[in-house]
């Protein structure tokens, strides 16, 4: 039996972590196949989670950095201890009366660069811990800003108390923290009622496969992705066999003219074998695909 090598754009349903998915996919495809997820969704959370099989999940760390998009309900009036629906209430206020352009300029001010403390309730370390670990211990936790980026936030809807908002960023950005600054600017208060990923990197979630959907080995093998579907981006080295053959054993081989810093390594019969990046004259193989 051929090797499951791709990934999947599951549409994760309320109320799974992102764990039950990959657990769920590793039973329909095999214990034998190695299965992993790429950004976290809290349970509360739906929407896109990218998730690799096979070799497939060596080319993770590539989405690390890619944007994502979201579509989040923030509830004014109620501050919880999560930041989200799933924690208790720590405070309630009236909600003022708000214009859309009174609003639109509040969420302006956490538009581009920006610090962000994470929440409380988050995976993050502290001295080897999780921060939710401490927090659910009983513990006093501090976790520092961090600067993140935030190029898209738009007011999609306002219906006292809920506004709904779009957001597109890049890695590190926490929706229930901006939720929650959010309520704080405005001085009543708010928590993330509810929340949806819309794309990560170039997993959207109109193609994307519904959990339940994937019944058996042949449904997750019609949903594959190409592996090479997080690095579209970077341009194809079409290599001849002796060039291949070398890249295979993961020899550097030489870098002609261009000046690209990466590249897809292709054989002759136009498969993906290796991921290179450029070093000085040569093309150095950093992930090798052939044979595994």
């Amino acid at each position: 039996m051929a090797e499951l090598i791709g990934f999947l754009a599951v549409d994760k349903p309320i109320g799974l972590t992102s764990h039950d998915v990959v657990a769920r996919v590793r039973r329909l495809v095999g214990r034998t196949v190695k299965v992993g997820h790429a950004g976290t969704l809290d349970p509360a959370a739906t929407g896109v989670l990218p998730v690799a099989l096979g070799s497939a999940t060596r080319l993770i760390d590539q989405l690390v950095e890619a944007r994502k998009g979201y579509v989040g309900v923030v509830r004014l009036g109620v501050q919880t201890t999560t930041d989200d629906a799933e924690g208790e209430t720590l405070a309630t206020k009236p909600v003022p009366a708000l214009t859309t352009s009174e609003l639109d300029a509040v969420l302006d001010r956490f538009r581009g660069d920006i610090l962000q403390q994470p929440p409380v309730f988050s995976a993050l370390h502290i001295d080897g811990q999780r921060a939710y670990a401490l927090a659910r211990s009983g513990n006093d936790v501090t976790l520092a800003p961090r600067r993140v980026q935030i190029d898209r936030l738009e007011l999609l809807a306002w219906t006292p108390p809920d506004l709904t908002i779009a957001v597109e960023c890049g890695k590190g950005v926490y929706i229930r923290a901006l939720a929650r600054d959010i309520g704080a600017t405005l001085g009543c208060g708010a928590h993330l009622a509810a929340l949806q990923r819309t794309f990560v990197g170039p997993f959207r979630l109109e193609r994307a496969v519904p959990l339940a959907t994937l019944t058996d080995r042949s449904v997750v093998i019609q949903h594959l992705l190409p592996p090479e579907t997080v690095v579209l981006d970077w341009p194809i080295l079409q290599l001849n066999e002796a060039d291949a053959r070398r890249v295979r054993h993961g020899i550097a081989i030489p870098a002609h003219d261009g000046t690209e810093h990466c590249a897809r390594a292709h054989d002759p019969a136009g498969r993906l074998i290796a991921l290179l990046r450029r070093n000085g004259a040569r093309w150095q193989p950093v992930k090798v695909f052939a044979g595994e």
